[in-house]
């Protein structure tokens, strides 16, 4: 069943049921990106599964979103069970076999994996205005801050960081307004809001450092097999924005870093987006746009996007139309949005004479897919009901005593379990107001002395002249009428606008997704 570069998803069948040709996907097509849809309970997951190991057997890594918890199993030996058993059978697969696969653990919250981290800066305003579902005037102000920080040499880390940033805009908003467009406290005080529901909802866990390093999850293990990293998201569900989000901002971060390498023999690195409907629900036109401006280029650093969701339209046809390799699990066809799925996923495949494709899919069993990939010099293959292999890992969740051990024994062990704090844009900010407030305190000590010396100095006779000044437009000092001192927090405030504005490192490059270009 194995070939040279090439990796087996199962075997298809003619009419009749009997089998037809093993079905392959060729590595070197790999990072053509593609999908993986069905209804709930068809056989995605273990599809999923199926391609994971193929690529980690061919030594190329993987990420994938573990949503339910069954996924951790593939760290596991695999388990001679009857379904599988019969499934192998049914194929023609006699060399079937079980196995286990180097997997490194990650999860947002650091309770079932390593703690996976990221900074302010790197997520950039473009992102982080769509984890906070910011309107264009907030978007807006987002932007203004990330430029200020930029400019003024504040590390913007975590979530501290911005939410000390945006009070400094809110007081200063009109001379800052001068200097960078308009900035409405509204705005400001909205986003101040959001930032505290993303705190209540786990977010500071995901701000600040290390962050995580790319290289981490393209790792390859003694043996050569690709190392899967595998994200605990059951958690993370309960909160699908900040999933998309983070996951968005990892495929950003690919983008950014990777080198252009081309058409390779294989990918470089193969990504999951499990729940890819997450991904394009409610979010901006611009967003969509520079999503599929990622997808698209990102095949020439050697990466593949599998994006796994449960119907077609779920994914925007500009992105869909970058899918080549597919697989299509059953889908329903109760109400006409089920049915206009069925005719869409039908219509993307190329046409089989032995069957009617849309007739098909609403027929298919468990683990059992139309399956069309890319073949020859790029073209899609003729579509295939094909009969999915059975996985070589176990089928279903680790026992936490499992999880722990796999986690003792990771390459990463120690390098994200512990939090680091360094100085940024909260401490500098309270820095530089502190010392502008001593300033003014030793300021008006020195006001105080004078005024005290000058009053000592005058004399005057009993009902002639006052304390008053003379009508000359100017006090005692020669200081203009009306004039008052700064305060303590108008003083702290100008000075950090002066350093601000002053400032000559240049501001940081940003990419596509406003994620920093390192």
């Amino acid at each position: 069943m194995l070939e040279e570069g090439k990796l087996y998803i199962g075997t298809s069948r003619k009419p009749d049921d009997t089998l037809n040709k093993p079905e392959y996907l060729e590595l070197k097509f790999g990072n053509r990106h593609g999908l993986i849809t069905g209804a709930t309970g068809t056989g995605k997951t273990v599809t999923l599964q199926v391609l994971a190991e193929g690529f980690a057997a061919a030594g190329v890594p993987v990420f994938c979103a573990d949503i339910k918890g069954d996924l951790s199993g593939i760290a596991a030996m695999g388990e001679a069970k009857d379904f599988l058993l019969k499934r192998a059978e049914q194929i023609g697969m006699d060399d079937y076999g079980f196995s286990q696969f180097p997997v490194i653990f990650w999860d947002l919250y650091g309770e079932k994996g390593h703690r996976v981290r990221t900074t302010m800066s790197e997520m950039g305003p473009l992102l982080l205005a769509r984890l906070m579902n910011a309107t264009d005037a907030q978007e807006g102000v987002l932007n203004i801050a990330f430029k200020i920080a930029d400019e003024g040499k504040l590390p913007l880390l975590d979530l501290k960081d911005l939410q000390a940033l945006l009070n400094y805009m809110s007081e200063n908003a009109s001379t800052l307004s001068a200097q960078f467009g308009l900035i409405s406290k509204a705005s400001v005080g909205s986003l101040q809001r959001e930032l505290l529901i993303l705190e209540q909802q786990g977010a500071e866990h995901f701000f600040g450092e290390p962050a995580l390093a790319i290289t981490d999850i393209m790792r390859t293990g003694h043996d050569g097999r690709g190392v899967i990293s595998v994200l605990a998201a059951d958690k993370l569900m309960m909160n699908p924005r900040l999933y998309a989000t983070f996951l968005l901002w990892l495929l950003s971060e690919l983008f950014e870093e990777l080198p252009e390498v081309g058409d390779l023999d294989k990918p470089k690195l193969v990504f999951f987006f499990d729940e890819a409907h997450l991904l394009f629900n409610d979010a901006p036109k611009v967003l969509v746009e520079r999503v599929e401006q990622v997808v698209r280029l990102i095949r020439s650093k050697g990466v593949g996007v599998y994006f796994v969701t449960q119907n077609p339209l779920d994914v925007p046809e500009t992105i869909l139309a970058q899918l080549g390799n597919r697989v299509q699990h059953a889908l329903r066809a109760y109400t006409p949005r089920e049915q206009k799925a069925v005719k869409t996923a039908a219509e993307t495949f190329r046409p089989n004479p032995d069957f009617d494709c849309a007739t098909v899919i609403t027929t298919l069993g468990t683990g059992e897919a139309l399956i069309s990939t890319l073949e020859g010099k790029g073209a899609p293959s003729m579509v295939e009901r094909t009969l999915v292999r059975p996985p070589e890992a176990r089928v279903g969740p680790l026992t936490d005593a499992e999880r722990q051990q796999t986690l003792s024994q990771s390459p990463v062990r120690g390098v994200y379990d512990e939090d680091v704090d360094r100085e940024s844009a909260y401490e500098l900010l309270q820095a530089r107001a502190q010392k502008a407030e001593q300033a003014a305190e030793v300021q008006a000590a020195r006001d105080a002395t004078e005024d005290e010396q000058a009053q000592g100095s005058r004399w005057t006779l009993p009902g002639f002249g006052t304390d008053a000044p003379a009508e000359t437009g100017k006090t005692t000092r020669g200081r203009a009428a009306g004039y008052q001192r700064e305060t303590i927090a108008e003083a702290a405030m100008k000075t950090v606008a002066r350093t601000v504005a002053s400032s000559l490192g240049r501001a940081l490059v940003r990419g596509i997704l406003g994620s920093l270009k390192r």
